[in-house]
């Protein structure tokens, strides 16, 4: 993907000081409650009872962002605290080993799981760093070139977990320390921008059963293929997007050159984000999909740091999949 800044970014909600003042209140005190483990039901559950106290505006742009991604299916958040407001607590060092999570609540890992409880569920995949429910996105000494939020070459487009058959709806990124050599950038592109730039042709074999996708390598111990699926699913005029580029795979020519076009469709319609501290970016993962420009990580503690969580709209559906009616998938 050549060109990455072709659309202006999303407009983004930026929360004023006594809304962050109000945000940050409510974190140090979510951070404080007992057993304060970001994994415990019994601390997600006092989560999503005082997510309700979030500022009004926010909840306001949450629940139409929910209602209708808009045109885009990004919701932008500025102005979020990701420290104690006290400062008695500073930022630890960027985590450097794979599989970094965030177990212990604190400020920051509140903010991102009240948000993301007033859009849906909050889960988890069991094979998927080890089925934490904050999960560290940072770059991993020796993992650069992977395909993979501990990579820092190009993260190619895709649908968050494309090959699942429950993935996320709703995927949370909030950035607690941004990247210090301004390189790093959160890439997004939605099919609603990129539809119209599709023939027609192209559009009728992308909603054919002709693409396989496989697991991603932060999937431990998961292998294999999905069912062929389609890449455009649902209303023919507004359709859901499933594609990883990294790892679908078109069954023969024609749905490989459908394949490249929509590639060169959304190229035209990316936006990319440069995440500052406290900034929050929701993509509806059925109608956009992501990925990360290049960069070059220091690995000095000073490394672009973010929080992920996933929201799921619909949790009955996948109830048969998680243990003791909890938040992890298996």
């Amino acid at each position: 993907m050549t060109q990455i800044d072709t659309v202006a970014a999303p407009a983004a909600l930026v929360l004023s000081e006594a809304e962050r003042r109000q945000t940050g209140e409510l974190a140090d005190r979510l951070a404080r409650t007992e057993p304060a483990r970001t994994d415990d039901p019994r601390w997600l559950a006092a989560v999503r009872d005082a997510s309700a106290e979030l500022p009004a505006r926010l909840l306001v742009e949450l629940r139409r962002f929910r209602h209708d991604a808009g045109p885009d299916a990004v919701l932008l958040v500025r102005n979020l605290p990701v420290a104690p407001a006290d400062g008695g607590r500073e930022l630890p060092p960027t985590p450097t080993q794979p599989g970094s999570v965030e177990r212990v609540a604190g400020t920051a890992a509140a903010v991102i799981t009240a948000a993301m409880l007033q859009l849906g569920e909050v889960v988890a995949f069991r094979n998927e760093k080890t089925g934490a429910l904050v999960q560290n996105v940072v770059p991993v000494p020796g993992q650069e070139a992977l395909q993979s939020n501990a990579g820092s070459v190009l993260l190619e487009m895709h649908n968050e977990n494309a090959f699942h058959p429950n993935r996320p709806d709703y995927v949370g990124l909030f950035c607690v320390r941004e990247d210090p050599t301004g390189q790093a950038r959160l890439s997004t592109a939605s099919v609603r921008r990129a539809l119209p730039l599709l023939s027609g042709r192209s559009r009728r074999v992308l909603g054919e059963e002709r693409y396989l996708t496989e697991a991603p390598p932060s999937f431990e111990g998961r292998e294999g293929m999905v069912p062929a699926h389609a890449v455009l699913r649902g209303a023919a005029e507004d359709p859901d997007i499933l594609v990883d580029f990294s790892a679908t795979h078109p069954l023969d020519d024609e749905a490989r050159g459908a394949m490249a076009e929509l590639r060169a469709a959304l190229v035209r319609v990316t936006s990319a984000l440069a995440l500052g501290a406290g900034d929050l970016a929701v993509v509806d993962n059925r109608l956009a999909v992501h990925g990360r420009t290049p960069f070059t990580p220091r690995y000095d503690g000073t490394d672009r740091w973010l929080h992920r969580v996933y929201a799921s709209l619909d949790h009955r559906r996948s109830r048969a999949v998680r243990a003791g009616a909890g938040a992890v998938l298996d």
